[in-house]
């Protein structure tokens, strides 16, 4: 009666071979792929552009994932010191973990030297951790942007394993495409092979570079469904950090 009773189930119940792209199988039941990544893309944009006495950081609160909002109040920029701020763009699980990781080493370079980390410092720092995990990066893209130690504002642009350049403005995330070419046109400056050797600072005041990148988000919100909700824009300078927001489309 055993037998009978397998022998049917095998007749009744199809058999299901599991496809994973590179194992061929012989074709008589259904197949199933499995697919599994330990990345995903969380969408939104962040921004920033260096003058030359201040830095103007701004990104989106929408966190996505395909076409489902799972937040519209996720803050993209953290402080990481008195004058420099991170803003990450890509896998959000990867940026958490990351500033957690980068706020202890900030924290322990503090206890040790007895002064915060310097803009220029922490950039490298930046670099050195993404690059020691180049192999399983972390799936980020960021910005740093802050004032260094004469000043002036500097931002420094990362691909995801730690190579990085510093530039007087970036954005990365989801709306890169629609807002870099915005920037180019603005801010485009001499290259720097050209003598004698002019300022790269952004020749924008203060106030222009902020109503610059509210201009940006909106118009990037208009097109890409992973940006939108608020702009919060962080305004480093001498004075110290302020912050700005700006409401964007919510669909």
């Amino acid at each position: 009666r055993a037998e009978i009773r397998v022998g049917q189930s095998e007749r009744t119940m199809p058999r299901m071979y599991y496809d994973d792209g590179a194992m061929p199988h012989d074709g008589s039941g259904p197949t199933t792929r499995a697919n599994w990544s330990p990345y995903d893309n969380n969408g939104g944009t962040v921004l920033a552009v260096a003058g030359e006495d201040y830095v103007v950081c701004a990104a989106d609160t929408r966190m996505s994932t395909g076409y489902n909002i799972l937040t519209r109040d996720y803050k993209k920029i953290d402080q990481m010191s008195d004058k420099c701020v991170l803003a990450s763009a890509g896998f959000m699980a990867d940026a958490v973990t990351l500033k957690k990781t980068l706020k202890a080493r900030c924290t322990t370079y503090e206890f040790q030297n007895d002064k915060p980390m310097g803009c220029v410092s922490f950039a490298q720092m930046l670099s050195n951790t993404l690059y020691y995990r180049r192999f399983f990066p972390y799936y980020t893209f960021n910005i740093v942007a802050g004032l260094d130690a004469e000043g002036k504002g500097a931002v420094f642009t990362y691909d995801a394993v730690g190579s990085y350049e510093r530039t007087n403005y970036s954005c990365q995330g989801s709306g890169q495409g629609l807002i870099m070419p915005v920037l180019d046109n603005q801010l485009k400056t001499v290259s720097p092979l050209v003598l004698p050797a002019q300022s790269s600072a952004t020749p924008l005041s203060e106030s222009e570079a902020v109503d610059l990148v509210k201009d940006c988000f909106a118009t990037a919100g208009e097109r890409d469904i992973y940006t939108g909700d608020t702009v919060e824009i962080w305004i480093i300078n001498k004075d110290g950090v302020r912050k700005e927001y700006q409401e964007l489309k919510l669909d």
